[in-house]
């Protein structure tokens, strides 16, 4: 099999890349970057350099908050140059081994999604309402992979490319990393953030996931998100169990806040969705979020409004805008080619229910906007005013959403060098 490196210093590899990744949802400045990037050869440099054995930069630690609360969450970033060479690394590593993981692993996969676990869960009976579950959050997962762990198991992975294997197995064994420009040395595992991390993060319980694939078991993963089904309590507890075995053998741990047992009246919630009685609606923290990221949002305008004398309405047409970008503008309709609620929703909810609450919110937040209060003032602020400003229901739209529109087929954008893309992240998050 070719080596590896030598394909990624190749242009054609390159274009070949660009050309997979325009034709899914790529914002456009990414496009743009990548494109640049192509243009000016400056794959070049870094492949001259991993090929001369010469040290890898290291990469930048960063903290950074989670919205809407008070966690931080730990990544790492390498500089631009080989940020993006390792994206196509990625890329390349995620084909060639796909074949090395379960049909019920969807985390970074070609043709796969967090959406297709949901379509599959609900195909294998999950939806019925006869089922128990269990589903867990891995605590810090990528971050926490004993490297001493995974690098035996990228040995027997890649023992067709001794080059790559090197080149990969020195970056995961340097301790060293960027703090605020300073060099320290600390436990970094996979590191969140880093392209190859997605790979890493596929294959560390690669045989977990063929645990349950081997016995017919309904459970699928998503990374560090991981639902299992059984026929009783007792039999779910039992895979529980067996789950919470693995992990601590692996050296991980689980995230007792997202661990969850579902009986058959609960239904279940997995990567953004809940399902119940075969109904398939958007989980109820996914709305949350989404709440509150138009909270802020309406705060925010309204004190600039207040600020630079501004009138509510046109501060509400810019809360407008905003939302309907995010929420419903397809990826051919959008100007930055972005992955939106409907893009990533619409195809596999069954019904309108959390649609409502979210419209009902935000039509609260327009009017809290105009009026600057809560008090029922506001009202004299119209639906058909609020149309007039550009305002678009969610339910309508979801009503009138298209098949062709349903991104069957489609990837996120996060298959080849990230945590997955941003909507997927709020999603199972």
């Amino acid at each position: 099999m070719a080596d590896m490196l030598e394909a990624v210093a190749a242009r054609e590899r390159w274009e070949q890349f660009y050309e997979y990744k325009t034709s899914l949802v790529c914002p456009r400045e990414l496009a743009g970057e990548l494109r640049e990037f192509i243009d000016r050869r400056g794959y070049e440099e870094v492949c001259g350099s991993i090929a001369r054995g010469e040290p890898f930069p290291l990469p930048r630690k960063s903290v950074i908050s989670k919205l809407g609360t008070g966690k931080k969450r730990t990544v790492y970033v390498y500089p631009p140059n080989e940020n993006m060479v390792l994206k196509l690394i990625t890329f390349m590593l995620l084909r060639r081994y796909d074949h090395l993981f379960s049909d019920n692993l969807y985390s970074f996969r070609p043709g796969r999604s967090a959406k297709d676990a949901v379509r599959s869960l609900l195909r294998a009976g999950a939806g019925s309402g006869a089922t128990y579950a269990y589903k867990v959050d891995i605590h810090n997962y990528f971050n926490s992979i004993p490297v001493e762990r995974l690098v035996p198991m990228l040995e027997r992975c890649l023992d067709d490319d001794p080059k790559l294997l090197r080149f990969l197995t020195s970056l995961l064994e340097t301790p060293c990393v960027l703090d605020k420009g300073r060099v320290i040395s600390e436990e970094k595992g996979i590191m969140a953030g880093t392209p190859v991390s997605s790979f890493y993060a596929n294959l560390y319980l690669k045989e977990l996931d063929a645990y349950f694939a081997s016995r017919g078991i309904v459970y699928a993963r998503y990374s560090d998100d991981i639902i299992v089904f059984g026929r009783s309590r007792q039999e779910t507890e039992a895979y529980a169990a067996v789950i919470k075995s693995f992990l601590q053998d692996s050296g991980l741990s689980v995230n007792p806040d997202k661990e969850d047992f579902y009986g058959p009246e609960d239904g279940w919630v997995f990567l953004g969705f809940k399902v119940k009685n075969g109904v398939v609606d958007i989980a109820p923290a996914t709305v949350l979020k989404l709440k509150q990221k138009m909270k802020r949002k309406a705060d925010s305008l309204l004190r600039w409004a207040k600020r630079n004398g501004v009138e509510g309405p046109r501060a509400a047409k810019a809360f407008i805008r905003i939302f309907n970008r995010k929420l419903l503008e397809g990826p051919k309709d959008s100007r930055d080619n972005e992955l939106t609620w409907s893009y990533w929703f619409f195809s596999v909810i069954t019904t309108a229910e959390s649609l409502k609450v979210i419209d009902n919110y935000a039509q609260d937040c327009i009017r809290y906007i105009v009026s600057g209060r809560h008090t029922k003032a506001r009202f004299n602020f119209r639906y058909e005013d609020m149309k007039a400003l550009g305002y678009r229901n969610l339910v309508h739209a979801y009503y009138g959403y298209g098949k062709e529109e349903s991104g069957e087929g489609c990837q996120s954008g996060g298959d080849d060098g990230c945590e997955g893309g941003d909507i997927i992240c709020e999603a199972e998050r």
